[in-house]
């Protein structure tokens, strides 16, 4: 059984707005996700690179920055993969919809729970994401450490 006219995919292409619209919004937010952790890796570097001109309590502090910085990339790299996970649900929900019309097929606890599982996976990136916001200070405050003595 198919749909019969193009006015039956109305509606689902009216509720299929919604994730369309997440889709979108996780967009950027990977966006940020993506120059939080490119910042992360630039900043490591830099302290590597002047690590070896630095004097043995200088490279104390950096070992600590650099460990605060890798836990951060830790937890971007985590946010990324939840925030992925949750675009690709929302991708198949949009596609089970349009399947379910197009065959007339009737799966409401599926799309339930692939809906169900993707906001977890939101909730999941965003914890993720403030860990990192809460480390950034971390590492302020290490470099600020440093600062004092100097």
């Amino acid at each position: 059984m198919t749909v019969n006219t193009i006015a039956e995919l109305i509606p689902v292409l009216q509720t299929a707005i919604g994730p369309v619209i997440l889709i979108s919004g996780l967009g950027l937010l990977l966006l940020t996700m993506t120059n939080r952790l490119g910042r992360t890796i630039d900043r490591s570097r830099e302290l590597l690179e002047e690590y070896t001109d630095l004097s043995t309590t200088a490279r104390s502090q950096v070992d600590r920055e650099i460990i605060v910085l890798w836990k951060r990339a830790q937890y971007v790299r985590a946010a990324i993969l939840l925030a992925t996970a949750t675009c690709l649900g929302a991708a198949t929900i949009i596609i089970l919809l349009f399947i379910t019309s197009l065959f007339r097929i009737e799966v409401p606890l599926l799309v339930a729970t692939v809906f169900i599982v993707s906001m977890i996976s939101l909730i999941s990136s965003l914890v993720f994401f403030l860990l990192d916001v809460n480390l950034t200070l971390s590492a302020l405050r290490i470099e600020l450490e440093g600062h004092k003595r100097h």
